[in-house]
């Protein structure tokens, strides 16, 4: 099972046990992804079966004694499976077929081979209340009107207040993806939950909640959504909106429209979706044992992405029956084919998320780092989540979620070493933050409310993102191919412990080591073995220090070397994330990108990839 993005080249040989006369062949669907789309929507449309018409049979070539080759261009995203054969000229000869099941290839589109970070932001939060740092609590009186029924709502943030901030998300810290929690209209007055209502409650799939569009009677609310698209990709970053398709809000367009769509308890009353033993009474379960409800959502889909949307956070998508989620995917791909679908199974099983992940095609997934916090549960899952993302799809490093705790509120120091972590060890530059963190806000989101994210807050980690999200764009450790190996490194100071972890760029050049305190009030000596990351020359160039200001490089850390010389050691103060590279120039190049403050824009890495996959395109075409 392999993962490669759109302008990749596969090259597939096979070995004879002994030369003989025949002829080898690839049997495959590599390059007939529209064939398989189209099969998969006629299944749910018209009932017909999948015939799998898209296999073929590609000769190979012969590059010795029984030995053959073929390279075969990924111009198209989507799943495939091959497996070579070898046909004997011998009459009657049963074809040999190479041991071991299909290989399965996963093509993602070419963007993301790099620097995929993703910047969460809740539209509502981007208000006038956005510079506070402490919830305001209510004014006067609000209590006593809801006492007496009445519905008493806030002013909301708008689509446009996102836009002004978006050369700071984009072009100062170097987000390249910003994903959007959902849009929809939420109830306002009956089934209403908290302040606001519940962005999760959708009312109407198709449309925006008014209250995130300023009111201009020159533009829609939906106008004024696709602006925020435009300038999302003026700044040459994608938009990702989140969509619940496991349930609606009660009294939805499609709850009025629709109500044979829901599912429905035994006494008749409709079913309300919940998990982690919580059950979302505001919220109504849709039923998809109603194939006209497939086709509906596949159109939910299809609609946004003609908004200009480029990804979607799939919430609750283990909820989702994997069906469902394949048409979704071969319905929205026959039309935007680098669509990504990015999967949140968070608390749903292990199986039916690899299920979603290989099968049904979805490309993304949140990993656990966000609530992973010992070294033991860190180095034994970071193998793990690395070779998920080499097989069945990138699992994406948070450092924080809208529904966790503000890492803030344990300390600055705490949220600016987990966000390094989910960073540097990311694949292919796949980490998030939610919005707030840069600026140390303490307060938790509640998707109810609007709480402030203590914009241009003093301290903030800015800076600090800022030359993270260039290293991801500029080193190729960072970057599609790159390999991380998790060390065996320890804390010469007892009760404090230390994460380690190799980065190494295609083909085994341009390495660096990254060791974690993980301890935010003690400091300590990071120790490993020497074998599994060399220092001979007894110092090494950390790229994560050095300020925005600084002519100069910071200087070398010194390498020490432990008991008999098999170890080396590097000081590390609380909670210090180093990032220790051989290479003086890297630290140099990045202190010069990071001083100059022009915005980062596009990765070369990226724009090289694009180009891969456009003569890709172009050649097709011809």
């Amino acid at each position: 099972m392999l993962v490669r993005s759109r302008g990749d080249r596969l090259v597939f040989s096979l070995a004879l046990g002994a030369p003989e006369a025949g002829q080898a062949f690839l049997r495959t669907n590599l390059g007939r992804a529209d064939i398989r789309r189209r099969e998969i929507i006629d299944r749910v449309e018209k009932d017909q079966p999948v015939m799998k018409a898209d296999w073929r049979d590609l000769p190979m070539r012969e590059t010795g004694a029984g030995r053959y080759e073929l390279e075969v261009p990924l111009a198209e995203v989507g799943r495939f499976q091959a497996k070579a054969f070898f046909e004997p000229e011998r009459e009657d000869a049963p074809l040999l077929w190479s041991e071991g099941a299909d290989v399965t290839v996963k093509v993602e589109p070419a963007d993301h081979v790099c620097s995929s970070a993703m910047y969460s932001a809740f539209v509502r939060q981007f208000g006038k209340g956005k510079e506070g740092a402490k919830d305001p609590g209510e004014p006067t009186g609000v209590k006593k009107l809801d006492a007496a029924g009445y519905a008493v709502i806030p002013p909301s943030g708008k689509f446009r207040d996102l836009i002004r901030e978006l050369d700071f998300i984009t072009g100062t810290l170097g987000f390249r993806i910003i994903q959007l929690l959902p849009v929809f209209p939420t109830p306002t007055t009956y089934a209403r939950m908290g302040r606001f209502g519940s962005p999760f409650a959708a009312l109407d799939f198709m449309d925006v909640d008014p209250a995130l569009a300023e009111f201009d009677q020159t533009t829609t609310p939906l106008d004024q959504f696709r602006e925020l698209a435009d300038a999302v990709h003026a700044r040459a970053a994608q938009l990702f909106i989140d969509i619940p398709i496991n349930h609606t809000g009660w009294a939805s367009w499609l709850q009025n429209h629709h109500p044979e769509w829901f599912a429905r308890n035994a006494d008749a009353t409709f079913e309300s979706p919940g998990a982690w033993g919580v059950t979302w009474a505001d919220l109504s379960k849709l039923d998809y044992a109603q194939r006209d409800l497939w086709k509906y959502i596949a159109e939910v889909f299809l609609f946004w992405c003609g908004q200009g949307v480029d990804g979607f956070r799939c919430d609750a998508g283990y909820m989702v029956p994997a069906p469902v989620w394949q048409y979704v995917v071969a319905k929205v791909r026959a039309q935007y084919p680098d669509t990504i679908f990015f999967l949140e199974g968070l608390g749903g099983p292990l199986k039916t998320v690899n299920l979603l992940l290989d099968w049904a095609n979805l490309d993304w997934a949140y990993s656990e780092m966000f609530q992973t916090e010992s070294r033991d549960s860190l180095m034994r899952l970071l193998p793990e989540w690395t070779g998920g993302s080499l097989r069945r799809g990138t699992e994406v490093h948070f450092a924080e979620t809208h529904d966790n705790n503000r890492m803030a509120a344990q300390s600055p120091r705490y949220a600016e070493m987990r966000t390094a972590l989910a960073a540097l060890a990311s694949v292919n530059g796949a980490y998030g933050i939610t919005a707030g963190v840069e600026w140390f806000a303490k307060v938790k989101i509640r998707v109810h409310g609007a709480e402030p994210l203590a914009w241009g807050a003093e301290p903030n980690q800015v800076a600090a993102i800022r030359r993270l999200n260039i290293l991801l764009a500029r080193h190729a450790a960072f970057h599609d191919g790159a390999s991380v190996t998790v060390i065996n490194a320890w804390s010469g100071r007892p009760g404090v412990e230390v994460l380690g972890f190799a980065r190494h760029a295609p083909g085994g050049g341009d390495a660096l080591l990254v060791l974690v305190n993980l301890n935010t009030h003690l400091e300590t000596t990071g120790v490993w073995e020497r074998g599994s990351f060399e220092i001979s020359t007894g110092e090494a160039h950390d790229l994560l220090l050095g300020g925005a200001g600084a002519e100069e490089p910071h200087p070398p850390v010194r390498i020490g070397i432990e008991g008999d010389g098999r170890f080396l050691s590097c000081p590390l103060a609380p909670g210090q994330v180093r990032a220790l590279s051989l290479d003086a120039r890297r630290a140099t190049e990045l202190l010069g990108a990071l001083a100059s403050g022009a915005p980062l824009g596009e990765p070369e890495r990226a724009l090289a990839q694009r180009l891969k996959a456009a003569a890709m395109d172009a050649r097709a075409w011809f």
